[in-house]
């Protein structure tokens, strides 16, 4: 258990620049159902369909399959971690960069969880001008934006479980009302089973699936932050199940599935993308189809703004504290989401998240080095010392592994082909590989300042 909490410290409801004491841990239940609204983004719907449209069905559900079990066996082994010390991404980015280093990796966690609040807040912003075209997609985009700061004035311990938990039986619910309609409307079609390119599904395709659900590894540094909330006797439920391949068999291949379904079902949906989704909602539920896509996005977007707020927290006290607090920090979040919202930058987010994706993947595999080689107690001892005013600027083994691996992964994805679909992959083998063998000979003073 990370130590050297003060009073002061325990007290601390954000715990944004202190590890979660045992005390204020949360049942499984309850962080079970705060936890769980990550999985009812339409994003997830959509990336299923696309990959069956690119890659063919079989290697879709392949990759999605495979997708699932890595991302549980690596969760599994980040909560676990998290939830024994209490650190969130933030604090852990301290062991293993040093000051400067954690900096850049919650500018990235912070900036990647605004650019999905924008997507999801979009979609629930196209929908409302879409039934109610008297709305302008501004005014649709500001209510959204006011309606979902406050849902994170709270802590996670107070009530996003109580009202996630509310909603999910409303998502599933629409996920099969969605599949009734479908079939009374266009009848039984097993068109989805065989979904593809025109020139038939690529031998190895499958590969291509499971390398792009990398991409959105940042899914590991939302599990971190999330499971720090666990209490320790609830580990291996945890580890498991609430972070494990139940969740991901949910988030990825139900709603991948689905996603396959309605594409291969509802005719002239035209380019495929989150708004061709919500419109075919739209188009077989009215209203209701509109107050479905409101749960699903309004479920994901808390955890979207509340790890924002957190992470933009964090990231300005490296520089001196300020004094805002939880709400100047969410209001802080909502003005950012909602200028870039009106903005019409989704290209260059994407871009910006492509390229996030890859210090993201040698972020967890740097990560993933420090927690299964177990070098640092003997160096340190077994208390985890996160404090700035205890560790360097740079940790010069962490910051290595990490640009080195990014350096080689970059250019991978720019050359694109088979070289892009390389890169995820060889990021984190390599980012793994340098900082193991560097933990051979890594010395005190990399992770503590001399004293």
């Amino acid at each position: 258990m990370a130590g050297n909490l003060s009073a002061t410290e325990a007290d601390n409801s954000d715990f944004s620049n202190v590890a979660v004491p045992p005390h204020a841990r949360m049942p499984r239940g309850a962080l079970t159902m705060a936890w769980w609204a990550v999985c009812s983004a339409v994003f997830y719907i959509v990336v299923g369909a696309a990959m069956a449209l690119n890659f063919g069905t079989r290697n879709a559900i392949i990759g999605i399959v495979l997708s699932v079990i890595a991302y549980g066996v690596v969760n599994a082994v980040l909560s676990r971690f998290a939830i024994r010390t209490g650190l969130s991404v933030a604090l852990f980015s301290r062991v293993l960069f040093g000051n400067v280093g954690a900096g850049l990796a919650t500018l990235i966690f912070c900036a990647t969880a605004i650019y999905y609040a924008v997507f999801e807040g979009s979609v629930i912003a196209v929908g409302i001008n879409t039934v109610l075209p008297s709305i302008s997609y501004p005014l649709a985009a500001l209510i959204v934006v006011l309606y979902s700061v406050p849902l994170i004035f709270g802590s996670i311990q107070t009530w996003l479980d109580k009202f996630n938990g509310v909603l999910l039986p409303f998502y599933i619910l629409g996920l099969i009302v969605a599949v009734a309609l479908a079939i009374g409307e266009y009848g039984y079609s097993d068109k989805w089973l065989s979904l593809g390119p025109e020139t038939g599904a690529p031998v190895g395709g499958w590969w291509s699936c499971f390398v792009y659900y990398m991409g959105v590894w940042v899914l590991m540094m939302f599990t971190f932050d999330y499971a720090r909330f666990g209490r320790q006797e609830d580990a291996g439920y945890h580890a498991w199940f609430n972070f494990g391949t139940p969740f991901y068999a949910v988030a990825f291949l139900v709603s991948g599935l689905f996603g396959m379904f309605m594409i291969g079902t509802v005719p002239d949906l035209g380019a495929l993308s989150e708004v061709s989704v919500l419109l075919a909602l739209l188009k077989l539920m009215g209203i209701w189809g509109l107050a479905f896509v409101w749960v699903t996005q309004t479920r994901i977007n808390t955890a979207n703004y509340y790890l924002a707020a957190v992470n933009l927290e964090a990231l300005v006290q490296l520089f001196g504290r300020l004094p805002f607090g939880r709400v100047g920090w969410a209001i802080a979040v909502g003005i950012i989401v909602y200028l870039l919202m009106l903005a019409d930058v989704f290209a260059y987010l994407l871009q910006a998240l492509a390229y996030q994706g890859i210090f993201v993947v040698a972020w967890v595999a740097v990560a993933m080095a420090h927690i299964l080689i177990d070098r640092y107690s003997t160096l340190v001892g077994p208390a985890i010392e996160y404090r700035s005013s205890h560790v360097p600027a740079f940790n010069p083994l962490g910051i290595s592994a990490w640009f080195i691996a990014a350096a080689v992964g970059i250019p991978l994805h720019v050359w694109g082909g088979t070289y892009a679909e390389l890169s995820a992959p060889a990021t984190a083998v390599l980012a793994f590989s340098i900082y193991a063998a560097g933990l051979m000979q890594a010395r005190r003073s990399w992770f503590l300042v001399a004293g």
